[in-house]
């Protein structure tokens, strides 16, 4: 009886939708972008696989780089071209600035009070303004210079005396886990591997495709497939540990690490200040905390694996390297922040790496606020956008032979990776751009410059680099699917 009911349940809706369908072709119909075959229901569900980003890639060949899918109830407009991203953010910025309401963002981060999920409005002005002033700006990313020190250090001693080869992608991932707990709780190790484990967790929730997204009126399912529990879970244990290290902050008698404001100091020292038009409430504290961690963690991980990688399977590309920081730094026993603005060839190593493996091939999605017209095509109101940055950066148009990694083709290119150049935005685009872009980049590029500085890097015994499988994991950010084992000679300085 229940079987019959759902199939019952199942075929009114698709009668629905098929009599909605019919009407909407008796209006005047309006010139929408292009749009592959649509199955009843699904949309274009069918064409899509795990990695969405190649999946939109390859339609987005076949039918081109504005592309408008129904991927289940929700129309989503595929952008793939760095030209129609000029022409949406010089003319239409404010349309394309809102943010669809994505079921496990809406629970992770305290009813979307972080800034990279929060809708546009007065909130979203003020957290911003207080996250780029407070807590991102150069002067306070300088002021986590000694924090970024220790945490290299540290990194650099866990590989010295390797007798096996050495896991980089989890080298590099307990590194960047470290510094972000170090600067936001002011906590070196002390209880921190349970928070590593609740973080990996809420990282695999957001990367997994979820149901509701695509049919809101089906999020009851998450009650059924175990999606909710999970969901409810992570969160009351990521919400206990922020309610203990906030107490914590709290108490009058504590000590601060090196003497210095960490993040939750500050945000707690704002949540006092009563000439802010917005007061910060705990939750919301802790929804800005939470973005700090998806962001700050994560993504500067992949890029530096990434990054190895590539340099392993370019060995020209890696002599170069080594040889300009040796040449650089002769006599370090580590690298300072200081030599960094020398190391220019590493500089474009790292532009080459954000666009053959931008961290969040699909920017965090967006919501066009009202109908507006894009290339001469209507985009309607309530349409979610996605902006395959990866398709972009990889678009023959604007990259010669963009498969390959040649970090010299940057030589004679202004090209960059910091919003302003619409070929390369690996950090967003426009005012919903990523605030932490001076951070991020200072961190990857100080644990590959000491990586490089202090150990030869080659591949276990018997493995060549064509055997170095390029595949990704599925997830919000891209990671190397199969961790990056390497075997590391410490070279003498």
């Amino acid at each position: 009886m229940e079987f019959q009911s759902f199939s019952l349940f199942i075929f009114l809706i698709f009668l629905l939708q098929s009599l909605l369908s019919f009407l909407m072709k008796r209006q005047k119909p309006e010139k929408l972008p292009p749009c592959p075959r649509k199955l009843p229901l699904l949309g274009n569900l069918h064409q899509i696989s795990d990695s969405l980003h190649l999946s939109l890639h390859h339609l987005a060949n076949r039918h081109g780089s504005l592309m408008l899918l129904q991927l289940g109830s929700v129309p989503t407009l595929v952008v793939s071209s760095a030209q129609i991203i000029q022409d949406i953010f010089n003319h239409h910025d404010l349309i394309f600035f809102g943010r669809p309401p994505l079921y496990v963002a809406k629970r992770l981060f305290y009813n979307f009070s972080s800034i990279s999920f929060v809708p546009y409005g007065e909130y979203w002005r003020e957290v911003r303004k207080i996250v780029v002033s407070e807590l991102l700006s150069m002067k306070r990313v300088q002021s986590f210079k000694h924090v970024r020190a220790y945490e290299v250090n540290k990194m650099l001693n866990s590989v010295i005396g390797s007798q096996t080869p050495v896991n980089i992608s989890k080298v590099i991932l307990s590194f960047t886990n470290n510094l972000i707990c170090h600067i936001a709780f002011g906590k070196q190790d002390d209880g921190l591997h349970r928070f590593h484990n609740i973080l990996y967790e809420t990282q695999q929730l957001m990367g997994e495709v979820n149901i509701a997204d695509f049919f809101p009126w089906l999020s009851w399912v998450n009650k059924f497939n175990g999606v909710d529990a999970r969901l409810e879970k992570n969160f009351k244990e990521f919400d206990t540990f922020f309610d203990q290290v906030i107490e914590e902050h709290r108490d009058p008698s504590r000590l601060k690490l090196d003497h210095r404001e960490d993040i939750i100091d500050i945000l707690l020292r704002v949540q006092k200040d009563q000439t802010q038009s917005v007061r910060l409430t705990n939750c919301q504290i802790k929804g800005v905390l939470l973005d700090i961690f998806i962001a700050g963690t994560d993504t500067s991980a992949a890029t530096i694996v990434w990054t190895i990688v590539e340099l392993i399977k370019n060995s020209e590309v890696m002599r170069r390297a080594q040889n300009e920081i040796i040449d650089i730094a002769r006599g370090k026993e580590n690298i300072e922040e200081s030599d960094l603005p020398k190391f220019s060839y590493l500089n474009l190593v790292l532009k080459e790496s954000f666009r053959l493996h931008p961290p969040v091939p699909l920017l965090v999605p967006r919501e066009t606020t009202q109908a507006c017209k894009i290339n001469g095509y209507e985009i309607p109101a309530k349409t979610r956008i996605l902006i395959n940055a990866r398709a972009i950066a990889r678009d023959p148009l604007y990259w010669k032979d963009p498969n390959s990694f040649k970090p010299e083709r940057f030589f004679y290119s202004s090209v960059d990776f910091r919003g302003h150049d619409y070929e390369l935005i690996p950090f967003g685009i426009g005012r919903r751009s990523c605030p932490g872009i001076n951070f991020a980049v200072l961190t990857i590029e100080l644990a590959l410059a000491n990586l490089l500085h202090c150990f030869d890097w080659k591949l276990p015994h018997g493995i060549t680099r064509e055997d170095v499988d390029m595949v990704e994991a599925v997830g919000l950010t891209v990671h190397k699917k199969t961790p990056l084992l390497l075997v590391a000679t410490p070279r003498p300085r």
